[in-house]
């Protein structure tokens, strides 16, 4: 499935489809580029989900948890970008995490591919020759 980002006027739209096609699936690895709109596209998804916290990007403490206002569920949003060993992967209890059943976003997966679920959903987010981005989701 893919989802075009035009603008960030239209991201809203484009978080309430990925959030239409997400089912029963709940850990969601998110790849592309730094500045590629990751944390923001995230952001717009947790909105979407029912969050109205103030959202941020977790690159500091490694996993930000929200909870939807709607729902009542659970959302753990990662940043492994500043991990530099998967021990600290193990210490954080990454397994109380993405085995909880609880939505789990998860930024720069690519240094903790080995831990991921097998049914980790692979989101890419690419920034296109026209400024707006493509999310490809596997």
């Amino acid at each position: 499935m893919e989802i075009k980002i035009d603008s960030l006027e239209n991201i809203k739209q484009a978080a309430k489809e990925f959030v239409a096609a997400m089912g029963d699936r709940t850990v969601f690895a998110f790849y592309g580029k730094m500045g590629a709109g990751k944390t923001t596209f995230i952001k717009a998804v947790c909105e979407e989900l029912g969050v109205t916290d103030v959202i941020t990007s977790p690159t500091f403490a490694i996993v930000n948890e929200y909870r939807s206002d709607s729902t009542g569920e659970l959302i753990y949003h990662f940043d492994f970008y500043r991990i530099k060993k998967l021990e600290e992967v193990y210490d954080m209890g990454y397994e109380d995490y993405f085995y909880s059943g609880a939505v789990s976003f998860i930024e720069w997966p690519e240094l903790i591919d080995d831990l991921l679920p097998g049914d980790a959903v692979q989101v890419k987010i690419e920034e296109q020759e026209d400024g707006s981005r493509l999310v490809t989701i596997d």
